[in-house]
Parts: structure tokens; C-alpha cells; sequence
């Protein structure tokens, strides 16, 4: 299976045709799919990746009706290679569809992923990386969200379970008058929304996220020291901010004390920044 960042095309086109359901449907919007609600009885299914895939991109089209997504394909280009980077040298690089990076035009400082292989990045994080290896520590992060399946045991846990499967197939067809199923999905959906954008993931999950992602990069060729470089200076803006990533994640002193003690057991790769210098100087300056 292909798996790849440097297109983000597999994105694009998911959520075109989302939106021209929608629209063919009379709804309007991607996001008028997800209006209705539904009482769906408990059960324990496990979710397949392409049924995950189907409730992710359902779940990233509802994010970006909310955040402006931002164009500039030189820069999505260059998120979505070090992707490549990152995931091509991962344990599990293969996945449905694959990953697809995308830019959100705002200053808030966050970053989503989602179990269809989407990351989405704002441009108020980016504009805190001062190095390529800094935003491979961003991107490893939510690679790392989606490796673990964070996003999918929200769903799993949730009073929606038993009607994943069935919802999750039928997700490109939802708009064909089949209320039961849109009402699954919109249910689904906001089960995810909450825990990803509102709540934000446990703890124990973004500690677990920053560990793996310490690994991906250093396999990668990145020096895992610069998720200590984004998390001092994340802890320089947060002072007086609020919302974003400072609502949904620990606080940067926690996140920065894990990562110093997950630090000693990574092996350190050879330093290679400078090779990466211009690159960046010359797409993110």
C-alpha cells in the first residue's frame, strides 16, 4: 500500500467530495451532515482501519469548519515530506490512505490529528519552530497520536461503539437519505470533536504521544533534544495565553520533565541539522 505526505491530495479530495455530498444533498455543508443526534446502544466492534479512515475525515472536515484551512503550498509541501520522513522510517508506516499534513490559518497555537492519518497544524505553532527538527518534533507528536490510536479509543470507549462499523462504511454514502446513518456518524463525530479540540487527550496520552514521538524522530535522522526546544519556548508564550494547546495538553514544565527523563533512554542519531538549515531558512523565513 502507498503510503506518503509529500501529496496532500488524498486530503483534498476526501473532503471535496464530502462537501459535494453535502451540497448534492441538499444540506449545504460537510458540517449539515453532522447536524442530527441519536440515542445508538453500547457494543464492542472493532473499528477497521478504513472504517477509522471514514470517521477521521469526517472529523477533520468538521475541524475545518472551524478553522480556516491556510494556503501555501510550498510550506504544506515541506510539513508533508519531513511526514514522510518521519513515518517511511516509523514501525508502522503503512496506513489506509496515508498521512496528509494540512496548515490552519490562525494564531492559536495547536495541532490536531485525527484516525484517518490527518494532521492538522496551526499556523501559530509554526510560527514557534526555529528549526526543521522543531517541527518534526510537532509532527511526530500527532504521528505518534495516530500510532497509538488515541483518536480510535475515544470512539471505542464512547456510547457509540455499536454502531461504528456500520456507520463508518457507509460514510461516503451517508447523505443518501439514510437518517439512522447520518445521525451515527454526527454522534460519533462529536464524540471525537470533544475529546480532541474541547477536552484534549489524557494526560498519560500526551505524555505517551511525546515518548513515542522522541523514538519516530530519532529513527528519522531528527535530534529528539528539539521537542525540548518547541516545549521551552511554547512555555514562554503560554505566560498570560490561554486556549489552544494550553487547554488541552499538560503544561509545559510536565511535558518538558517527562521528556528530559524519556531523553536518557533514546539513543542520540548523529547530528545532521546543519544539512537542514537552508532548507528551512529558505521555506519558513
Amino acid at each position: 500500500m502507498f503510503f506518503g505526505c509529500a501529496s496532500t491530495s488524498g486530503l483534498t479530495d476526501t473532503l471535496s467530495s464530502l462537501s459535494s455530498a453535502a451540497a448534492d444533498s441538499g444540506m449545504g455543508t460537510a458540517a449539515s451532515i453532522l447536524n442530527a443526534s441519536a440515542s445508538i446502544s453500547k457494543a464492542a466492534e472493532d473499528i477497521t482501519p478504513e472504517q477509522s479512515y471514514y470517521i477521521g475525515r469526517a472529523v477533520t472536515a468538521t475541524i475545518l469548519t472551524n478553522y480556516k484551512p491556510y494556503e501555501n503550498p510550498a510550506i504544506e509541501a515541506y510539513l508533508n515530506k519531513i511526514c514522510t520522513i518521519i513515518t517511511v522510517n516509523s514501525e508502522n508506516p503503512d496506513m489506509y490512505r496515508g498521512y496528509h499534513v494540512k496548515m490552519l490559518d490562525t494564531a492559536e497555537v495547536n495541532a490536531f490529528s485525527t484516525s484517518a492519518g490527518h494532521i492538522l497544524v496551526t499556523k501559530g505553532l509554526l510560527s514557534c519552530a526555529k528549526s526543521e527538527d522543531a517541527l518534526a518534533a510537532v509532527i511526530a507528536h500527532e504521528i505518534a497520536h495516530i500510532q497509538l490510536q488515541h483518536s480510535l479509543k475515544s470512539i471505542k470507549t464512547s456510547r457509540f461503539t455499536a454502531a461504528a462499523a456500520a456507520t463508518a462504511n457507509a460514510a461516503l454514502t451517508v447523505v443518501s437519505n439514510d437518517t439512522e446513518l447520518a445521525n451515527t456518524l454526527n454522534d460519533m463525530v462529536d464524540d471525537v470533536i470533544t475529546d480532541l479540540v474541547n477536552n484534549g487527550y489524557s494526560q498519560g496520552q500526551e505524555f505517551d504521544a511525546d515518548e513515542l514521538a522522541l523514538t519516530l524522530m530519532a529513527d528519522a535522522g531528527y535530534n529528539p533534544k528539539a521537542m525540548d526546544d518547541m516545549l521551552y519556548m511554547m512555555k514562554e508564550l503560554q505566560k498570560g495565553k490561554a486556549g489552544g494547546v494550553y487547554k488541552t495538553h499538560p503544561s509545559p514544565e510536565k511535558r518538558i520533565a517527562k521528556v528530559d527523563k524519556a531523553l536518557t533512554k533514546i539513543p542520540m542519531p548523529l547530528d545532521t541539522s546543519s544539512s537542514r538549515v537552508s532548507r528551512f531558512n529558505s521555506i519558513m523565513k
